[in-house]
């Protein structure tokens, strides 16, 4: 039985999206590296904030149905460079409790450990689905100073929740939280200035913006899309927030949500991450999907499990608010790297190294050299997205905001694939810059570039 600080996995999960023919043995596997890598290593693997991606990675492979083998293959290839927690202080963890003196301890990586141990002394004593209510969807200054937290260090907090919740192991929900606490909430003024704005949108009678529109309308407002510099250490905090975030907020605040259409809005915005995350190349330079850009796109598939009838402890109040501002961060990370053009039609006429079907894209990554994990949640959130868009793009067109439609899913899974087994970098960083293609190499067919506006 999975608790708070034991983690058992089995063949008869069904996560949000696995192939067929989980196997006990694989299950048996992922559990009992992702109990050592549980107790033995930190959620930073160096003093800078790099994060490990053992578990988002391990519970990829598992859900891709990996082997055994692959299984280990993936920890191995990750696991040298981890580091061990800071050692545990009971004296923390008990101070923790008071809410005053909790607040000292967060956003310090040294306290992870006490942090991890805190929630799991909470589950224990509370249960894991109330103390992710307490802690981060309360409504009260703590909560909503973690909830910040939650969208920290690009997403990984909440890549890290979602794959607790996903696959309901509470030692990693206890993960995911002690990761929240340790992450900066620098980008409260983002979030909580798009909800103020918001107000003044919601309920009024007019034709909603789609966010493909609302991303051309960021790229069009020459003061937002040029705030952003590409030697900016990070391109929000000291790039949009301090030079357009007026401007950021307007356009992001603008893409609100009922409660009665969430479904149709996680597809939305899945399908949106997928776009822009794909669309923007820099031909003639080869394929390569922007580093940044992944984490949105690699995060949106816990989205829909959140729609999980799993996860009723969620209220339909609880998740309208997670997905307006998974929205406002995705909008905001799109400018961040650039505002680059997006082209969907190196999408449409990309023509596969391998043509084939999603088992084989699936059998690749699996086996794919050097991924800590991105290259495999890529493609596990692609053949995701082909099913949570699917009642969308039926008929004609589809709906308005849904530019990836049918078979371009498959097309998109191949081209991940693809970008990240081409050899020299498997990302480009910052791809709406010029500076960032310089060491990508270029295609062997000569293609021509796109005008750029």
């Amino acid at each position: 039985m999975a608790t708070a600080s034991k983690i058992h996995l089995e063949a008869s999960q069904q996560p949000q999206f696995y192939v067929k023919g989980l196997t006990a043995e694989s299950a048996a596997k992922t559990s009992q590296l992702l109990q050592v890598n549980h107790e033995k290593y930190h959620v930073f693997f160096n003093r800078s904030g790099f994060h490990n991606h053992i578990a988002h990675h391990l519970l990829t492979l598992f859900a891709l149905n990996a082997s055994p083998a692959e299984l280990q293959k993936g920890y191995d290839d990750n696991v040298s460079y981890q580091r061990p927690p800071e050692p545990l202080k009971d004296s923390i963890v008990d101070d923790m409790h008071d809410p005053e003196r909790f607040k000292t301890y967060l956003g310090k990586e040294k306290y992870y450990h006490d942090f991890l141990v805190f929630f799991q002394n909470e589950m224990d004593a509370k249960g894991w689905h109330n103390v992710v209510n307490e802690y981060l969807f309360a409504g009260d200054e703590r909560a909503d100073d973690m909830l910040v937290r939650l969208f920290g260090g690009f997403l990984h907090p909440i890549i890290h929740l979602g794959f607790g919740i996903e696959f309901q192991q509470p030692a990693i929900v206890a993960e995911g939280l002690a990761q929240a606490a340790v992450h900066d909430n620098w980008m409260a003024s983002l979030f909580f200035g798009c909800e103020k704005a918001a107000e003044a949108n919601r309920g009024k009678d007019r034709p909603k913006k789609t966010i493909v529109q609302l991303l051309e309308e960021c790229r069009n407002d020459e003061k937002l899309s040029n705030a952003p510099h590409f030697d900016d250490g990070n391109k929000i905090r000291e790039g949009i927030m301090q030079r357009a975030p007026n401007e950021m907020i307007k356009y992001a605040s603008q893409y609100t949500i009922d409660e009665d259409e969430l479904e149709e809005k996680t597809a939305e915005m899945i399908n949106a991450t997928a776009y822009y995350t794909s669309a923007a190349q820099r031909p003639p330079h080869q394929i390569k999907f922007d580093f940044f850009y992944i984490h949105c796109l690699n995060s949106s598939i816990f989205f829909s499990a959140f729609l999980s009838p799993a996860n009723s402890f969620l209220t339909p109040a609880t998740k309208r608010r997670l997905l307006e501002w998974k929205v406002w961060n995705d909008m905001t990370m799109y400018v961040s790297r650039g505002s680059p053009p997006l082209v969907l039609s190196e999408i449409t006429s990309y023509k596969p190294t391998r043509p084939s079907g999603w088992p084989e894209i699936f059998k690749r990554v699996n086996t794919l050299d050097d991924d800590d994990g991105h290259a495999s949640k890529l493609v596990r959130a692609l053949a995701h997205g082909e099913q949570a868009c699917g009642p969308y793009n039926s008929g004609g067109e589809g709906k308005e905001g849904f530019e990836i439609k049918g078979g371009a899913w498959l097309t998109l899974g191949h081209m991940a694939i693809d970008s990240v087994e081409a050899g020299s970098a498997k990302w480009v960083r910052s791809c709406g810059f010029a500076q960032a293609w310089e060491e990508i190499p270029l295609r062997d067919d000569g293609a021509a570039a796109p005008s750029r506006l």
